[in-house]
């Protein structure tokens, strides 16, 4: 299964998640797209990603549904931004030398998320780290790089996303 996603502002902060015949709003990076992610730069990448696993706080939402490989988030998560560092790109412990995301977040943003292929094999540094799925503010505002989804939505696409689903985030028409 392939979920296409789609540009459809003027600035291609927001869009639109297509599965088959069904489409879902989306929230994308504050700079819109980018064919070149850099670390940092505020943009969703152009690109085809595979759905690597699904991390989710069960405190705050039931284990999602799918046949994706799921993961607990925990209070001390966190994803490696510093693009000199070792683990760049990907997950880490709390507290870390070196500048990480905090995965165990207050807002709901990260109360489910997935984990999307880009720049993970191989990883190249300063090519962008902590690209996911995840859940959407209330108000669709812009992501920092990710592409957001309403809570219910995410979860309903799960349930169909199997581990050969990709994501493919496609350039503005």
């Amino acid at each position: 299964m392939t979920l296409i996603v789609i540009p459809d502002d003027a600035d291609n902060t927001r869009g639109y998640v297509h599965i088959g015949d069904v489409s879902y709003a989306c929230a994308l990076g504050r700079n819109g797209l980018s064919a070149a992610k850099v670390e940092g730069d505020g943009t969703t990448p152009i690109g085809r990603f595979v759905l690597r696993r699904v991390l989710y706080r069960a405190d705050r939402v039931q284990t999602p549904e799918t046949t994706l490989p799921l993961r607990t988030i925990k209070p001390n998560d966190g994803w490696c931004d510093a693009p000199e560092d070792h683990r760049y790109n990907q997950m880490v412990e709390h507290p870390y030398g070196a500048s990480a995301e905090e995965l165990w977040r207050d807002d709901n943003r990260y109360d489910i998320l997935v984990v999307l292929g880009h720049n993970d094999d191989p990883i190249v540094p300063g090519e962008g780290s902590a690209i996911f799925l995840h859940v959407a503010a209330e108000d669709f505002r812009p992501t920092e790089g990710c592409v957001a989804m309403e809570c219910g939505d995410l979860l309903t696409v799960l349930k169909t996303c199997t581990p050969d689903s990709v994501i493919e985030i496609q350039p503005p028409s």
